[in-house]
């Protein structure tokens, strides 16, 4: 028990990591749990729980493809909001863009560069997890860091040079300045928004500066509030809608200018933060 208390935190960053939901990686850290209560003569309860996660994490990875290529519009990670979900141990590098581009690895190459890259396991770990040599591991997880380096949005490590973007955003995007926009958005800068199907979204991603800021402009139309919060550990947005919560915005920002916006606006993905903000106001 003790054991598995002070790995929980660390099994539920490696689930999340490897599968994007917040809801899915609790389920299997408490599937993890519950196996670990039928098995016996254990002799590193800490290494057995992280490979258990790690392939139960693959597997739903796996199940979840399917689903995920019939998701209306683009499919963003469920986003985590400062409070409770602190709780969930994954390092500064791993912002919303990134878990967005981590998506577009196959399952393996995923779980691979997650726990080899993000949390330092080493490779005869990491194919115990995957079911594959060290040396299959190793070029997985090559494949996947060369994937995500091109692909990840450049961004900054400068919480404050962050903040100071994100205010300017929520400036501009309130009074419509497509000018402001213009000025803070890089040149290619990439939008996306999850509907989910349930709310009004862009089907496909919004790029470049011009587009991305006529679409802000017209979609703030409507009576709206910002909210700063940390987004996966980053600056980032509450968008409020004649009062009502309707979307988390994590930006990624670099040299002073938006590269990247995910805008979580899927009802099911938000409500462990409207559960945050309800128990802000009681």
């Amino acid at each position: 028990m003790q054991e598995f208390l002070e790995a929980k935190d660390r099994l539920l960053g490696i689930a999340y990591g490897i599968t994007g939901d917040l809801g899915a990686a609790e389920d299997i850290v408490q599937d993890a749990w519950l196996r670990l209560n039928r098995t016996q003569d254990i002799e590193d309860v800490t290494g057995w729980l992280v490979v258990t996660t790690s392939r139960l994490a693959l597997d739903y990875v796996r199940s979840a493809r399917v689903r995920r290529e019939q998701y209306v519009g683009p499919w963003l990670p469920e986003p985590l909001v400062e409070g409770p979900e602190d709780r969930v141990t994954m390092t500064e590098s791993v912002n919303l863009a990134m878990l967005v581009v981590l998506e577009t690895l196959s399952p393996a190459e995923r779980t691979a560069f997650v726990l080899h890259e993000v949390f330092g396991m080493p490779f005869a770990e990491v194919a115990e997890a995957v079911g594959r040599s060290a040396a299959a591991v190793r070029q997985l997880t090559s494949r996947a860091r060369k994937h995500v380096r091109d692909r990840t949005p450049r961004f900054d490590l400068d919480h404050a040079q962050q903040k100071r973007v994100v205010d300017a955003f929520s400036q501009a995007c309130v009074g419509g300045d497509i000018e402001g926009l213009l000025r803070l958005l890089d040149p290619e800068v990439v939008l996306k928004t999850d509907g989910g199907g349930v709310m009004k979204a862009a089907r496909k991603p919004v790029y470049g500066a011009d587009k991305v800021s006529r679409f802000l402009a017209g979609v703030h139309r409507a009576p709206v509030q910002f909210r700063a919060v940390q987004v996966n550990g980053w600056a980032g947005l509450l968008r409020f809608v004649d009062g009502d919560l309707h979307s988390v915005v994590a930006l990624t920002t670099a040299n002073g200018r938006v590269t990247a916006i995910d805008m979580v606006a899927n009802p099911e993905k938000l409500t462990r933060v409207r559960a945050l903000i309800n128990g802000e106001e009681e």
